[in-house]
C-alpha cells in the first residue's frame, strides 16, 4: 500500500485536530496507519481513528492498522476497542455484500 500515515508518539486532545486533518488529506484512497511509535492514546484520538474507519468504509477504501505498539494495543483494549475496529478491508466487504 503506497499511502501511509505514521501516528505520532502522543495521541491526546492536543493531537486530535492534527490527526483529523491528516485523515482528511488522505481520504478517498487506501491507507496504512502505522501505530508503532505510539506511547499514549487518548479517547479523543480514538474517536478520530474510529471516525476515519467509518469514512473509509463509506468510501469503499482499504484502511489498515500496522505495527501497533504495546502501549497502543493496551490502551485500545482499555478503551473497549480492538485493532479490527480501526481497519477495513474493502475487498472483503464487497465479498460479504455479494454473499
Amino acid at each position: 500500500m503506497s499511502n501511509a500515515l505514521e501516528l505520532p508518539t502522543i495521541l491526546d486532545l492536543i493531537a486530535a485536530p492534527t490527526l483529523h486533518e491528516a485523515f482528511i488529506n488522505r481520504r478517498g484512497q487506501a491507507l496504512a496507519v502505522d501505530a508503532g511509535g505510539v506511547q499514549r492514546l487518548g479517547a479523543q484520538c480514538l474517536q478520530v481513528l474510529l471516525a476515519a474507519r467509518a469514512a473509509w468504509v463509506a468510501d469503499g477504501q482499504r484502511l489498515e492498522l500496522e505495527n501497533p505498539s504495546e502501549e497502543f494495543s493496551a490502551t485500545l483494549e482499555l478503551l473497549g476497542a480492538t485493532p479490527e475496529d480501526l481497519t477495513h478491508d474493502a475487498q472483503q466487504n464487497g465479498k460479504e455484500l455479494a454473499a
